[in-house]
């Protein structure tokens, strides 16, 4: 500090200009943003080149198809092309909405979709918990090589494990239903009971394999935490409630996320795979509408405008999701 009795702390013009120049200087030396970006693109040119397969493919088959999304406003003529059609607007759409097989189908998703999500996403969560409290290795690798399994198998196989089991003649489910006094049922056409059947199959196939993404939450969370519990006498249940759940709430809240995104995109090939006529009323879905429309019927451009209508719904849903969590959890995709 100064001695001199007048001073009184500000600074003075000269010390203003020094300061200015000094900021002028650095800002000169500092690299401009495109001389940053081109310094990245040099230190790691080798992940950008394993990326060009990556986005090649996205190009082509994601983002290249969305110039015939136009022809969901178009009166669409195979011989006239994408191009040459007439523009009709909003017609198809009017045509959707006053379908009753659309509706039906639009229903159908919504509630298959509903019970997939209250039943099917919490079993993962489940089947990490169960698996972390398993204190034997090898009856460990055991169960999860057992549950992750029918992931790996085609649908078409599933499907046929399903067809086979709950038939009437050569099925497990009815020989049991007769030991308890039970008429043999033909489940796979009785519209009620194709939900419950396509739910649980849902379920059996992807629940062990989605657990993954929590068993490697779970084992992020610290060691200490659980030693400091130990100290205090908390249990295993105690633990796992207070400790394990709480940490991995984030990977929770993401999953949903990604899965309310997800909940127009039934399994097109489970769902035709196991339904028939006489299920439509509570099995045909938007996707199996726009298969029988489009590629059974020729109707491309209703089709499309289907498409359409789903992919904006699931686009409102997840920006919805995840405005919402990002609002109360703090959590979100972005």
């Amino acid at each position: 500090m100064s001695n001199d009795p007048n001073f009184t702390g500000a600074a003075g013009p000269a010390t203003e200009e020094l300061i200015f120049d000094a900021s002028e200087a650095r800002r000169a030396r500092r690299p401009s943003r495109i001389q940053r970006v081109g310094d990245h693109l040099r230190r790691e040119w080798q992940l950008y080149v394993m990326l060009i397969p990556t986005i090649l493919w996205l190009a082509v088959f994601l983002y290249k198809p969305m110039y015939g999304l136009q022809i969901a406003f178009k009166d669409y003529s195979i011989f006239r092309g994408v191009a040459g059609s007439p523009w009709i607007g909003l017609e198809h759409f009017q045509t959707l909405f006053g379908n009753d097989q659309f509706l039906r189908a639009l229903k159908n998703t919504i509630i298959i979709s509903f019970y997939g999500l209250l039943f099917g996403f919490p079993m993962p969560i489940i089947l990490a918990l169960m698996f972390n409290e398993i204190l034997k290795q090898s009856f460990k690798k055991t169960a999860q090589t057992i549950v992750y399994l029918p992931h790996f198998i085609s649908s078409v196989i599933i499907a046929g494990i399903v067809i086979t089991a709950f038939s009437p003649s050569a099925g497990i489910v009815n020989p049991f239903l007769g030991w308890i006094g039970v008429e043999p049922i033909y489940f796979l056409t009785k519209p009620e009971w194709f939900r419950p059947i396509f739910v649980g199959t849902g379920i059996w196939q992807e629940a062990g394999f989605q657990s993954i993404v929590y068993l490697a939450a779970i084992a992020g969370v610290s060691p200490t935490l659980y030693e400091s519990a130990v100290v205090d006498g908390a249990s295993r249940w105690q633990m796992m409630w207070k400790i394990t759940i709480p940490s991995i709430l984030p990977t929770i809240i993401i999953m949903l996320i990604i899965r309310i995104g997800n909940m127009l995109e039934i399994s097109f090939e489970m769902i035709i795979l196991l339904y028939q006529p006489a299920t439509y009323e509570t099995a045909d879905v938007v996707n199996t509408f726009i298969y029988r429309q489009g590629i059974q019927g020729g109707q491309y451009d209703l089709a499309a405008a289907a498409g359409l209508f789903n992919a904006v719904v699931a686009f409102v849903l997840v920006m919805t999701a995840n405005t919402i969590s990002k609002r109360y959890s703090r959590t979100s995709l972005w």
